[in-house]
Formats: structure tokens, sequence, C-alpha cells
């Protein structure tokens, strides 16, 4: 089985699961506050168990300290996964506004570059996110982290298709 054969078999089950995504986005949503919540569990156990052979004892707190709130914050979102959804979609919405605003304002200071409008563009796709996530609350909690999914997983699964069949697919699958 060669390596562009695996390409196009991970592109095609990235889109096969993009389209389910946005066919039911809120399912989806709730897919994804789950599969959060359980990395923080491993993430958060794996940081406390690390935490154990840090040098010095602040670090060591510190680092036990916040994996085990990883872990805390992991189980409470498995105990109530619709509060987490809306926390996980607040959460986003917030990024998406910081996210955005800076880009904008790094757009400005690269205005003697070529790529000074696929930053602000960026920039102002972002806000748009995060303004319509917020416009639509608290509607957009349930919906929002299956429509990201979704347009991410498609995203992957095109840009994995077009690795598949081009000259440097090759080569990247090689690697």
């Amino acid at each position: 089985m060669g390596n562009k054969f695996l390409w196009i078999l991970m592109a095609l089950l990235s889109i096969i699961g993009g389209v389910i995504a946005l066919m039911n986005p809120v399912f989806a949503s709730g897919i994804a506050t789950v599969m959060v919540a359980w990395l923080f569990v491993v993430f958060g156990a794996l940081q406390v168990f690390a935490g154990f052979r840090v040098e010095g004892a602040g670090s060591k707190i510190w680092t036990i300290l916040l994996g085990a709130l990883a872990v805390y914050l992991g189980i409470t979102i498995l105990g109530h996964p619709l509060k987490g959804m809306m926390a996980l979609t607040t959460m986003i919405a917030i990024l998406c506004l910081a996210g955005g605003i800076s880009k904008v304002i790094l757009s400005f200071a690269l205005e003697d570059r070529r790529f000074f409008w696929l930053v602000l563009v960026s920039g102002i796709a972002s806000l748009a996110i995060g303004i319509i996530i917020f416009m639509n609350w608290p509607v957009s909690a349930v919906s929002a982290l299956g429509i990201l999914l979704g347009v991410q997983l498609l995203s992957d699964g095109v840009s994995a298709l077009a690795m598949a069949f081009s000259s440097d697919g090759d080569a990247a699958a090689d690697a």
C-alpha cells in the first residue's frame, strides 16, 4: 500500500467527517466537547505525573496544581457537557475576537509588504466569526463547535487530497 493511497484515504475520511459534522453540527459539537474534556483529563493526569519529576518545590507545586486543574476541568465538562460546550464556544469566540483584533493591527504594520491584505482579511474573518457567535448566543453555543470542526475537517481533507495528487505530495509522502 503506497503513501499516495494513505494520503487519499486520510483525505476522504476527513472530507466525509467534515460533511457529517456540517450536516449535524449539534451532534458534532457534542463530540468535540467530549473529546476536549477527555484531552483535559489525559493531559492533566500526565502533567500531574510529570510534576512529581520536576525539580524545585515551586515548579513541582505549580505543575501538579495546573495538571489537577486540567483533570478537574475535564471531569466537570464530562459531567455537564452542555455547560462545557457553552464555555468552550465562549472561549473560541473570545479567541477569535482577540486574534482578529491582533491580526488587523498587525496588518497595518505590514502595509508595505505584499501579504498585508492576507493578514487583514484573516483578521476581519476572525472578528466576524467571534461577532457572529456572540450575536447568536446562546443558540450558537450548541452548533458553533460542530460547524468549526466540519470546516476544519473539510479543509484538512481537501489539502491532503491536493497533496496526494501533486508532484510535491510524492516527496512529502515519502518523508
